[in-house]
């Protein structure tokens, strides 16, 4: 599910007063922000989360929930903080703190988005050419001409419209969350101790090096950011449940979020716990260098044939979803930084359709070098992808309750400090990983 799905979810005419009943139209946006953040991030969580050991894999599970409810609830409030109905987070950003400000959201926005998209064309080579090789026991083309192919055929979808993707993408969640949740009870039988070897006392105390708990924690928090990262679309989402509840939207988008989020913690932190109760650190450390989904790992290190072949064709189906959503977010960034820049240096846009062009060109030459030359995907997420999102998803928020009258009424809250904190955490995670 995307943005763009908006304007598919129908807002209701009843009266907006009866804010207190659940309607058929809170569940869709319940499981539509379930399925926005549930994709291919998804994938590269258990990698980070259990690689450092038993210990940071419970702390993040006690922070996952807040650090993920606040957050949104935030950039949800945020939104509803605007005077017009009708406006995005762009247009709330505008009024609040002017056209530059404006701006500069919508190209941090790009760039929060741009980046994920970049590695998922990585995953997406990684996967095949893994299958190839370790599945099928054939060489794979050059790298590439693989990446190149898949790229045009992913993006060729594209050419089908956009409500005919976020139709395919929402109706594929729920049959990858399926797989998901009966692939961790299928590794039920395989759950060893290994990973309660890492409560030797050097370990757990450890605060300074590689293998310590605070480092550790550190380095994991963007990854989880990214992986729980439903964004794109709270701005959809505020502005349809503000046309159908009014002044009482918040309160009724707050009980959204939170049902949605329980789900998503619940499920993912499972299939992360039951990868890594399976799985040895030092072998998550190996899918860490080996540039692959957990799924493509599973399959390679159990060679099971119902893990071996289904795991690596539900990681294409996620990473493809992933891939479609993030690129139409990302062109949409694109396109209004282009035409913002235009309009300010000339006073004129862009033909949508030339810019369409345009946008998709770039897109695909890039990606196309990036999946070639493959960087290292974790690291991507922890010095961009998640830090950007935190800017956007955690601080900006916090900033508008100092500073923004209508959204003072949210001030003096321990969520408030707790929702900084994190987002500072991913920030300079980010600092340390490109230094």
């Amino acid at each position: 599910m995307d943005t763009s799905q908006a304007g598919s979810i129908a807002s209701s005419a009843s009266s907006k007063s009866n804010h207190t009943t659940w309607r058929k139209s809170d569940t869709v946006w319940m499981l539509g922000l379930y399925g926005t953040a549930i994709g291919a991030g998804v994938l590269f969580l258990p990698i980070n989360a259990g690689i450092g050991g038993l210990i940071p894999l419970i702390i993040m599970v006690i922070l996952a929930f807040p650090m993920t409810f606040f957050a949104h609830r935030g950039m949800c409030r945020f939104v509803l903080s605007g005077k017009s109905n009708g406006d995005d987070i762009t247009g709330v950003v505008e009024e609040h703190f002017g056209k530059v400000a404006g701006f500069l959201i919508t190209v941090l926005y790009f760039f929060a988005i741009y980046p994920i998209l970049l590695v998922y064309s990585v995953a997406l080579t990684n996967t095949v050419e893994s299958f190839l090789v370790n599945q099928l026991q054939i060489d794979a083309p050059p790298r590439a001409l693989l990446a190149l192919v898949l790229l045009l055929g992913v993006m060729s979808i594209i050419r089908f419209g956009e409500k005919a993707i976020v139709k395919a993408m929402s109706v594929l969640v729920f049959p990858f969350v399926t797989v998901l949740m009966l692939l961790a009870l299928y590794l039920i039988p395989h759950w060893n101790t290994t990973i309660f070897d890492s409560l030797s006392q050097g370990n757990v105390l450890s605060t300074t090096s590689n293998n310590g708990l605070l480092f550790t924690l550190w380095l994991a928090i963007p990854v989880m950011v990214f992986s729980f990262n439903h964004s794109p679309i709270i701005s959809a989402f505020a502005v349809a449940k503000r046309e159908e509840y009014g002044e009482h939207a918040e309160k009724k988008c707050s009980r959204i979020l939170s049902y949605a989020h329980i789900m998503m913690v619940l499920t993912v932190m499972f299939f992360v716990f039951s990868c890594v109760l399976s799985l040895s650190p030092e072998n998550l450390a190996e899918a860490k260098a080996q540039n692959i989904t957990i799924l493509s790992y599973l399959a390679n290190h159990f060679r099971v044939p119902t893990i071996e072949y289904i795991a690596p064709f539900i990681a294409f189906i996620a990473i493809t979803k992933s891939f479609l959503g993030h690129y139409l977010g990302a062109r949409e960034g694109f396109n209004g930084i282009v035409n913002k820049a235009m309009m300010n240096t000339r006073g004129k846009t862009v033909q949508h359709k030339t810019l369409n062009r345009i946008t998709s060109l770039f897109m695909l030459v890039s990606a196309w070098l990036v999946a070639t030359l493959n960087p290292s995907i974790l690291n991507i997420i922890e010095s961009l992808g998640g830090p950007v999102i935190a800017m956007i998803l955690f601080i900006m928020p916090m900033y508008a309750i100092k500073k923004v009258p209508a959204m003072r009424k949210y001030a003096g809250k321990p969520s408030n400090i707790f929702v900084i904190v994190t987002g500072s955490i991913a920030i300079s995670a980010a600092i340390y990983s490109v230094m």
